[in-house]
């Protein structure tokens, strides 16, 4: 099977267009929760392992970001819709891999080392475009996690910041999952603590918060967040 059939489990289709009016509101109370307008915060519908006619579905619906996890399933899908679409990386990028996600993404969500900024922005340049990037902070403690240390997370910052090729526009983060998002509040906390430390033209966007736990993280500062199971059902 295809990478585009392999998202058959979950929401159908019809369901699809319900789930993001009820995330959009859950967002946009949120949002006033915290002080902020309704429309104040970006959802990026996240479409790991969906399939086009779903995916198409949020379109529908007035989506217009989507994320993708994996180049080799994303390339299956970066044709189905025209510019008004922007698609976010929000994966883990292994340095040799950076060639292929270059000038197709609108941001790139998961910048971690030196030595892939500096790959990035050595594609960018050679490519002629600008990559917007957000850097990656480590919140969850487990070795299999991403990201930078919190501790070192501003000093990746302005080593980003002044890579040619790329354009730091703030910080992404993904605590440990808990059934209760008061459990990870600190946990957004630190990241909008961190985000507040940055230069002020590169404080554009603080990516945190999925299904689980988005509201929370609305509360905390997120400006986007990136929504799958809520809006594609389970995997």
């Amino acid at each position: 099977m295809t990478g585009m059939e392999r998202g058959s489990a979950g929401e159908p289709s019809s369901a699809v267009a319900e789930n993001v009016a009820r995330v959009r509101d859950r967002i946009d109370a949120a949002a006033c929760r915290a002080g902020r307008p309704p429309g104040s915060v970006r959802l990026v519908a996240v479409t790991k392992t969906v399939d086009a006619d779903r995916i198409r579905a949020a379109y529908a619906a007035g989506v217009r970001d989507f994320g993708e996890n994996y180049y080799q399933e994303a390339r299956e899908k970066l044709s189905l819709f025209g510019p008004e679409v922007r698609w976010h990386f929000i994966g883990h990028l292994q340095t040799n891999k950076a060639r292929n996600v270059v000038g197709r993404f609108a941001l790139i969500h998961s910048v971690d080392r030196r030595e892939l900024a500096a790959e990035l922005g050595r594609r960018a340049t050679a490519c002629g475009v600008t990559q917007p990037v957000l850097v990656e902070v480590r919140l969850d403690a487990a070795a299999t996690k991403h990201g930078v240390d919190a501790e070192e997370a501003l000093d990746l910052a302005f080593a980003v910041r002044e890579t040619p090729g790329l354009d730091l526009l703030g910080l992404m983060g993904m605590p440990p999952y808990a059934d209760d998002p008061e459990v990870v509040r600190p946990e957004f906390r630190r990241l909008r603590a961190l985000f507040e430390r940055l230069p002020e033209s590169n404080r554009r966007i603080l990516s945190m918060g999925m299904t689980a736990d988005f509201e929370a993280a609305i509360e905390e500062g997120a400006t986007l967040v990136r929504i799958g199971t809520a809006i594609f059902g389970r995997r």
